[in-house]
């Protein structure tokens, strides 16, 4: 498929319109794209393996290798590597987050259980309502919230609702 103009033009907006090898820009020369790893040698045309080379330099590189990776790329692959750090650690808080959650919820729904032994909560409610206050509320409430609907009313429909008023009532208050 080749390199597209619009790549093209990105990598020379991304390198600052300046050979990345000797510091050229037009109008004394002639900017190209170069491949960093040939595609001789199997590289690819995505823009994280193309450098601006002035037609010079680039003649001159042909399909080696780089020894060395001019500066600008080099902290482009450092701020690549960076953002993958980045992004593999905000991954493994969301899924603690996930984690937590996913306990509080089945910790909410054994108490409910406890009380109503032939029934437990439905995936409806545990993925929107006992979410949402689990979102507002410290586990502990809505524990205790759950212990106090279960054992004053013995109706299992009537007692998610008023567990549902004693969760909201705590979250108002804090308004």
């Amino acid at each position: 498929m080749g390199i597209t103009k619009k790549d093209r033009f990105e990598v020379f907006k991304r390198d600052g319109f300046k050979c990345q090898y000797c510091g050229a820009t037009p109008p004394n020369a002639i900017l190209e794209v170069d491949h960093i790893n040939p595609k001789s040698k199997g590289g690819d045309d995505d823009i994280n393996n193309l450098i601006t080379a002035c037609f010079d330099c680039n003649r001159g590189k042909s399909n080696r290798d780089l020894d060395v990776i001019p500066h600008s790329l080099a902290d482009n692959m450092a701020e690549i590597e960076e953002k993958e750090l980045q992004l593999k650690e905000y991954n493994k808080v969301l899924g603690k987050k996930k984690a937590r959650i996913t306990r509080t919820i089945n910790k909410i729904d054994e108490i409910y259980t406890s009380y109503f032994e032939s029934w437990c909560l439905s995936d409806k409610f545990k993925n929107g309502t006992l979410r949402t206050f689990i979102k507002l509320l410290p586990e502990i409430e809505i524990a205790d919230a759950m212990h106090i609907a279960c054992s004053r009313i013995n109706d299992d429909n009537k007692s998610i609702k008023y567990f549902c008023g004693i969760c909201w009532n705590k979250i108002n208050s804090r308004d």
